[in-house]
């Protein structure tokens, strides 16, 4: 099943995608929900981000290329978690497919792209095992973990460099029943493919951070973890550009890029 939630008529619904149709339905995936006759072309409508989560939760580094490439790209201090570590996101960043991300007018850059599987908590979950882990997860969707380079060398809690907004596009849907660990994303600017990965090469599996996590804080329905992304983030995205994350299973995020006016 995919989820996706659009405005129709000045408000918010979710709905149900089947084929090029959406069927709107009253309620909500992590409430109880009614699925309704009315259908809309997916065309048609305008993609909102599929959930607001209560709690925005970011994936250290989790993919060794990524890992090496950063720490002699970027002249990068960093160094390889022992265990799953997670940080935090806003969000006041969140824009879903077909919005803008904005490059603010006083940024040097480099502004770079990082597409990620994240997973959205369907149940609340406490002290889960790695083999009950995946039982909290409605689905999974897309996001693209826009950061500004130069800030995060500077900012110690990264709190421009990874939350300014618009930086973190999400989408298009919410897809279930989907193996977090068998999936292949690929990023495109402008139409080329500029990288690919499985997420198999995981550091640390999304059972691992779901174990660990929920030994020490509660997650929720809405919430959503992101996952971290593999291998260069190059180049780096310039106004004009319009750049693509793609999976199989869950589809397009497609966003254009502009400078702040």
């Amino acid at each position: 099943m995919k989820w996706c939630k659009v405005a129709i008529e000045g408000r918010a619904v979710y709905g149900i995608l089947e084929g090029d149709e959406v069927v709107a339905v009253e309620g909500s995936p992590f409430e109880t929900y009614t699925v309704t006759r009315t259908r809309y072309p997916f065309s048609s409508v305008e993609l909102l981000v599929p959930v607001v989560p209560g709690n925005f939760y970011a994936a250290g580094v989790n993919y060794r290329a990524h890992f090496e490439w950063a720490r002699t790209h970027h002249n990068s201090s960093l160094r390889m978690p022992a265990e799953p570590d997670i940080g935090y996101r806003s969000v006041n960043a969140l824009v879903p497919g077909g919005a803008s991300i904005v490059i603010p007018r006083d940024s040097s850059g480099p502004v770079e792209y990082e597409g990620e599987l994240v997973a959205v908590v369907g149940k609340k979950a406490k002290h889960l095992s790695e083999d009950e882990a995946l039982r909290c997860i409605l689905g999974y969707t897309l996001g693209n973990d826009v950061s500004e380079r130069a800030w995060q060398r500077t900012d110690r809690t990264l709190w421009r460099a990874k939350n300014t907004d618009t930086f973190k596009p999400m989408g298009p849907v919410i897809a279930t029943e989907l193996d977090p660990m068998k999936q292949h994303i690929a990023i495109r600017i402008n139409g080329k493919v500029v990288s690919e990965y499985d997420t198999a090469s995981m550091v640390f599996s999304v059972q691992q951070y779901i174990s660990r996590m929920t030994r020490y804080l509660t997650l929720y329905p809405g919430d959503v973890i992101w996952f971290g992304t593999d291998g260069a983030t190059e180049p780096a995205l310039t106004p004009g550009d319009l750049v693509e994350l793609e999976d199989r299973e869950i589809g397009v995020l497609r966003n254009a890029v502009v400078r702040e006016s």
